[in-house]
């Protein structure tokens, strides 16, 4: 245990220095926005694009990893939406919000500092494929799904067509295709820019884990609504074990690219999501008390899903296990 809290405490502590700092200062959220340029712009694509273009293309075409967190994912949603919308008598801009809290984490901020400060670099390339196609389905599923509530600004049909140019263009997309091109043609950029993504992936955590501090600290907190505990009851708990179960029952997938796409699952929801409110002016302030709440339990329930990958404590085979206990019950 002693292992795994060496491992969470400096991830956590950076957060929470960034907290501290937004709580003291109160800095108005404009000026945050450098920071966010460099970690979004510069410190997390130069990570992606060293670790991916050193990467066998082979380790890069694991279509079969990238469908099944992807379902992962998408069920984790729909768990969430759907509970939302019976809650919510059907108001589908509201429940589409709702499920983005139990279903899309902090897959850019949180995700690959952490698989690779508990996995080592070997988990870069995993975490970049859960990044980007999380990604891909979150900024694809929204707007059609905002669209069809009728609270998005453009027709169904326009929105179809403007999301590909949204997600391609996405600055850590770019830089993992970039880093497929790099290892499909086995290009290595000159020593002097080599140094440069060096220095850049080395501010990528401790940056980014910062300013997602400095940005929940910023996040108003105004009541606790009924609803916020079964959504991160889900995003915390429900997405990695699903997560889990799916590429345990898929199966032949490495144990570390297995344990990656857990710790993937059980980030807490994205700041992404109240930009996303905001923008569709759709449950703006109980998404952001959603990231708060979802951050602080996420210290609890990050560590220990910490604790049971990096102690190697998940069974290989659990769908065997499961089966087993029902067949025995049914005696």
């Amino acid at each position: 245990m002693s292992d795994v809290l060496t491992l969470a405490l400096p991830f956590f502590s950076l957060i929470f220095l960034g907290f501290l700092a937004g709580k003291i200062w109160k800095k108005d959220k404009g000026e945050l926005g450098w920071l966010n340029v460099f970690v979004i712009y510069f410190a997390l694509p130069a990570l992606f694009f060293q670790l991916i273009s050193k990467t066998p293309i082979d380790q890069l075409a694991n279509w079969r990893f990238v469908f099944t967190t992807s379902l992962a994912t998408y069920t984790a949603f729909a768990l969430a939406f759907s509970y939302a919308a019976i809650r919510n008598r059907d108001n589908l801009s509201e429940a589409t919000i709702q499920g983005l809290i139990g279903g899309y984490g902090n897959v850019g901020y949180m995700g690959p500092p952490l698989a690779i400060l508990a996995l080592g670099p070997e988990a870069a390339v995993p975490a970049a494929l859960i990044f980007c196609f999380d990604v891909a389905l979150c900024f694809s599923l929204t707007p059609v799904m905002m669209a069809v509530s009728g609270s998005g600004d453009q027709s169904v049909g326009r929105t179809l067509i403007s999301i590909p140019g949204k997600v391609l263009l996405h600055p850590f997309i770019l830089a993992t295709l970039a880093g497929v091109a790099g290892a499909a043609w086995k290009i290595e950029p000159p020593s002097f820019v080599d140094q440069i993504l060096t220095f850049l992936r080395s501010s990528a955590a401790p940056c980014a884990l910062f300013a997602l501090g400095v940005t929940v600290a910023l996040q108003p907190l105004k009541r606790v609504p009924g609803e916020l505990p079964v959504l991160i009851a889900i995003k915390l708990i429900v997405h990695p074990l699903i997560a889990y179960l799916l590429l345990s029952w898929v199966g032949g997938f490495d144990r570390l690219w297995i344990y990656t796409g857990v710790l993937m699952a059980c980030l807490p929801p994205a700041a992404t999501i109240y930009v996303l409110a905001t923008q569709y002016d759709s449950y703006v302030l109980r998404a952001s008390s959603g990231i708060l709440l979802g951050t602080a339990f996420s210290v609890i329930t990050v560590t220990m899903f910490l604790y049971l990958v990096t102690g190697n404590i998940l069974p290989d085979d659990p769908i065997s296990i499961i089966k087993g206990y029902f067949s025995w019950s049914n005696r």
